[in-house]
């Protein structure tokens, strides 16, 4: 069932369709099955380079494509995953039988080929798969192709899971302390069932992605707006600081697991449901955290399915937006307050650049440089600093602990 449902998943990227989007199609599965069926398609996806090489080394022309994608769940499955190989071939020869006339045809040859691969030798050698051309291009132009091959490789690996922890609250055993303050636990975790998450004493968020709350450095006390502000991790972040938070995001839906997380939490904020560039507070805030809708082309090793729905189609129009909330952001927050802008992206249009940008668009504005000092700001990496004064992050940093996301933040001071 997991296979015929991992199969399913695969096919919907192959029709633009994101995994997350997608997970109402295994209902019918019972919930362990539907775990299983989303890690082998994103295992699958992330190694899917990899597979192609095993595959071409045994059949003349690439099959078709829903037969090569059984053939590389399979591959993935026994030379990653370390299934054993004639339970998995046994499985992919039936799910390929259930492809109509072609799949029936086509048996024979996926039983062939996978008795070879199951054997492949040097599979560990093999290259990371390669980012598509509209994203690698830019990439290696403004980090090198040695950093590329990093990142690809801190894609392969995956991304392990991340923790914050509530003020005070006690880490989960198993999990292993981050020099930035966060906690991180290794291999698959159901987290609905970990100690301490009904009582809330903490919340998923990557690591990378809990710098830019505590770049801001909230106090109790202070007005603080969270603009684009789902999922809610900064939310979280900052109302447990003891700021008054308001959280602003388009979307009442995902606004909703906001307010799930904050009553699991026992932590209070403001939500508001409107565009965040026709918002505007009675009272202008202390501080701002903008984290900018953007490519989020930073996650991709824990989304595998990004490269393949993405055409880097878009980009200049989220870069242009991400230019008119800065600018939305500034005009509501008080003189002398201080801005976060953030995005989880490794395009440099979308952080230094805007930076750089938008100190000429306001005079005055400056860059408040990370202060290594700042017992409440531990881990921050000198390197990490850029020339302007932000922090960029990339996958392949920490690659002895299973990497970060890919982000860029800043902290702004707006003059008084």
């Amino acid at each position: 069932m997991a296979r015929k449902g991992a199969l399913r998943l695969i096919q919907g990227v192959r029709d633009g369709r994101s995994l997350s989007d997608q997970s109402g199609s295994l209902r019918a599965l019972p919930v362990a099955e539907q775990a299983r069926a989303a890690r082998l398609a994103a295992e699958t996806l992330r190694h899917q380079g990899r597979a192609d090489v095993v595959i071409d080394a045994f059949v003349n022309r690439r099959p078709a494509p829903q037969i090569a994608d059984v053939l590389r769940l399979a591959v993935v499955e026994m030379l990653e995953l370390g299934a054993p190989a004639h339970g998995v071939v046994g499985a992919a020869v039936d799910l390929t039988r259930t492809l109509g006339a072609r799949g029936q045809a086509a048996a024979g040859m996926v039983n062939a080929v996978l008795r070879k691969a199951g054997a492949y030798q040097g599979w560990a050698d093999l290259a990371p798969q390669p980012l598509p051309e509209w994203l690698r291009g830019p990439l290696v132009e403004a980090y090198g192709d040695a950093v590329m091959t990093a990142i690809e490789a801190a894609h392969q690996r995956g991304a392990p899971l991340d923790l914050t922890m509530k003020p005070g609250a006690d880490p989960v055993p198993g999990a292993d302390a981050l020099p930035t303050g966060s906690w991180r636990l290794q291999g698959p975790a159901q987290v609905t069932a970990l100690p301490g998450f009904d009582e809330g004493q903490w919340w998923v968020q990557d690591a990378a992605a809990a710098l830019p709350a505590r770049l801001l450095a909230p106090q109790p006390g202070e007005r603080i707006a969270d603009l684009c502000a789902a999922p809610g991790g900064k939310t979280l972040q900052l109302a447990a600081a003891g700021a008054h938070v308001t959280a602003v995001d388009i979307s009442e839906q995902r606004l909703r697991r906001v307010t799930e997380n904050l009553a699991r939490c026992g932590l209070t904020a403001d939500l508001v449901a409107a565009d965040v560039l026709d918002w505007r507070p009675d009272v202008a805030p202390d501080a701002i955290l903008l984290d900018a809708p953007c490519s989020a082309t930073g996650t991709i090793r824990r989304h595998p399915d990004l490269p393949f729905i993405r055409d880097g189609h878009g980009i200049a129009e989220l870069i242009e937006l991400q230019t008119t909330l800065l600018d939305h952001a500034l005009s509501v927050l008080r003189p002398g307050g201080r801005l976060v802008y953030a995005t989880c992206s490794l395009i440099p249009d979308e952080g230094e650049v805007q930076i750089d940008e938008v100190l000429v668009r306001h005079p005055g504005l400056i860059v408040e440089r990370p202060d290594l000092s700042r017992i409440d700001l531990p881990g921050i990496d000198p390197a990490w600093i850029t020339e302007e004064g932000g922090l960029r992050l990339r996958p392949d940093y920490w690659a002895d602990r299973g990497g970060m996301d890919g982000f860029y933040m800043v902290c702004l001071r707006k003059p008084g």
